[in-house]
């Protein structure tokens, strides 16, 4: 079988394509031949060596990827309920970048007949993500209001579509004019930051605060994030994209500097001054959650019951070649990707 590894952190060039023997799957798992690998922007952290679930959870050299789609080749002895030839996608909490892969069977589940691999590729980690957020942490209902940034990416699009699902008033910000059309088939209010008064629209829209806003841009905007909560309103922090500068020949190398500043004009919250405000911050990454089985497993039986429902729909993906990792890890760095980006290992993927 083929993988990428990163043998140690760096720019683009640290992704390796190599050969690496199969592996066999063990008593409880499935294995997968894989014809889709989702791309997410937590990987290109992990090539730099900044993605701390990496280095205490794998080490180097390094696998990433953290979700997979394709057919079933095997399966181990106590596994029921998949046999060979079963289209699947898989949450892997990294080793996603092979093209053969043994995975729990807990994690591993059926793709909805009417989605191709590429798409079911693209689903687990966001729509998991998005999950966690809004629904564990955030117990989403009805007559909260929600502002979503960064709305047009996966996770974004991923959060849009529950809160809509759960009948919540969504207000979308996004950070480029072209990434307005990606949300147009939602109906959502649209805040386009690069050429509008971000906050003074998002007053507009709720007058009186947000309950709910998801955040994963870091020091740009989680202070005003919290401060146009309404009482009783969470911030739910799952990233920090807007830390992470890269060197201007995009070759996937961090602007060092410019990292050091955005740490220190991070916003510290103060449990003093929450508890006075009556607002809260919460944080999560679920690459540590691998744990927490039965969490996951509700989540993805909740996600798969709202696609059968019609209520949830696979992302828009573009897709790369395997071997095209280096210009997916590019395009995402360059924040003007919208929806998913998948790599591909065979034509079974569309």
């Amino acid at each position: 079988m083929q993988i990428i590894r990163i043998d140690r952190p760096g720019g683009h060039d640290r992704l390796r394509v190599m050969e690496a023997p199969d592996p066999v799957p063990a008593a409880d798992e499935v294995l997968i031949d894989v014809a889709a690998v989702g791309v997410n922007f937590a990987d290109c952290i992990a090539r730099m060596g900044l993605y701390k679930s990496a280095r205490e959870k794998v080490g180097w050299p390094l696998i990433p990827g953290f979700e997979v789609a394709g057919t079933v080749a095997a399966v181990g002895e106590s596994v029921q309920g998949f046999r060979r030839g079963d289209r699947v996608m898989a949450l892997t909490l990294f080793n996603g970048y092979s093209t053969r892969l043994a995975v729990p069977a807990e994690q591993v589940q059926a793709v909805p007949a009417h989605w191709s691999l590429s798409e079911a590729a693209g689903f687990p980690t966001v729509f998991l993500t998005a999950w966690y957020a809004l629904h564990v942490l955030g117990r989403i209902r009805p007559d909260h209001r929600l502002l979503v940034h960064s709305a047009a990416g996966g996770v974004g699009q991923a959060l849009v579509q529950l809160g809509l699902q759960a009948g919540a008033d969504v207000v979308g910000v996004v950070g480029a004019e072209h990434k307005r059309e990606a949300l147009s088939p939602y109906g959502i209010p649209v805040i386009d930051k690069s050429s509008q008064d971000l906050w003074a629209e998002a007053r507009a829209h709720s007058p009186e605060g947000y309950d709910l806003i998801s955040d994963a841009n870091g020091y740009r905007t989680l202070k005003q994030s919290y401060a146009h909560l309404a009482a009783g309103g969470r911030l739910i922090v799952y990233g920090f994209h807007s830390m992470f500068s890269f060197d201007r020949h995009g070759r996937g190398r961090l602007n060092w500097p410019a990292l050091i500043m955005a740490w220190l004009r991070t916003p510290r919250f103060d449990p003093l001054a929450m508890t006075s405000d009556n607002r809260s911050v919460l944080a999560f990454n679920l690459s540590f959650m691998g744990h927490r089985k039965g969490v996951l497993r509700d989540g993805f039986d909740q996600l798969l019951s709202g696609v059968n429902a019609g209520t949830l729909k696979p992302l828009p993906v573009t897709t790369y070649p395997f071997e095209s990792v280096a210009q997916a890890h590019h395009d995402l760095e360059s924040r003007q990707t919208t929806g998913k980006l998948v790599l591909t290992t065979s034509e079974q993927s569309q």
